[in-house]
């Protein structure tokens, strides 16, 4: 841990609000994008904390017999012509999109992903609304994606587009986690479109809304603009 983060720390929550507290834990990477506002205090020290006391450690992995018999899936796939035309052709023709703040910005499609390396969990998938299920996730681990595609030092986060039109965003602590996938299969089958097939960012250490479904682009990027939202940005679990 770094001399800023120590230093942070000795400062406690009330440090936290101050103005030098509160411009040393934007220069340790410890404030997230929604730490201004009414409940920007609040936010930040969520995120803080969690970031401080839980590292890199992974969720919770469970057992084979521990999968959930029915899964929920949670709202409707896109209705567009696109999708639909790309879901006839077993989604094919679909790809994956990634620019930003990356040396070699690409396409990838279903089948490039298979070709490289993949990982496996089951864990968790804890919903903000109350409900839950375990499931198994398999997919390219995001952070062989980061090497493949060079992000650059100074990309701090990580921007998701769903072709439902739905947008989410983590940092590259988590874009980094071992755990973080790009998710193509569920329960050792293509992932079902309901789950959020072809491809579901799976952020287990989060709450569920930040397991984006419909993935079809990913940008890095060095800042994000502040958008109004019912959740805050970071759900840590």
């Amino acid at each position: 841990m770094s001399n800023g983060r120590r230093n942070f720390i000795a400062g406690g929550v009330a440090g936290l609000a101050g103005t030098a507290a509160w411009r040393l834990a934007g220069q340790s990477g410890l404030l997230p994008p929604d730490s201004s506002g009414i409940y920007g205090v609040g936010h930040s020290l969520t995120y803080a904390a969690q970031r401080l006391l839980t590292g890199q450690a992974n969720a919770r992995e469970f057992s084979r017999d521990q999968i959930s018999k029915i899964p929920h899936p949670n709202g409707k796939p896109p209705q567009s012509q696109d999708f639909q035309r790309l879901q006839a052709n077993g989604f094919a023709d679909w790809q994956l999109q990634v620019d930003g703040l990356v040396s070699r910005p690409g396409s990838f499609s279903l089948a490039d992903l298979k070709a490289h390396p993949s990982g496996s969990q089951i864990t968790q998938l804890i919903c903000e609304e109350g409900w839950s299920y375990i499931a198994e996730w398999t997919g390219t681990p995001l952070a062989h994606l980061l090497e493949l595609t060079g992000a650059q030092p100074k990309a701090r986060y990580m921007l998701a587009y769903a072709m439902d039109g739905w947008v989410d965003s983590i940092d590259m602590h988590d874009a980094r986690h071992p755990q973080t996938l790009l998710t193509y299969g569920m329960n050792g089958t293509n992932l079902p479109v309901a789950h959020g097939g072809p491809l579901r960012l799976r952020v287990p250490r989060q709450l569920g809304y930040k397991s984006l479904k419909y993935v079809s682009r990913i940008t890095f990027t060095d800042q994000l603009k502040e958008e109004a939202s019912d959740y805050s940005w970071y759900a840590g679990i």
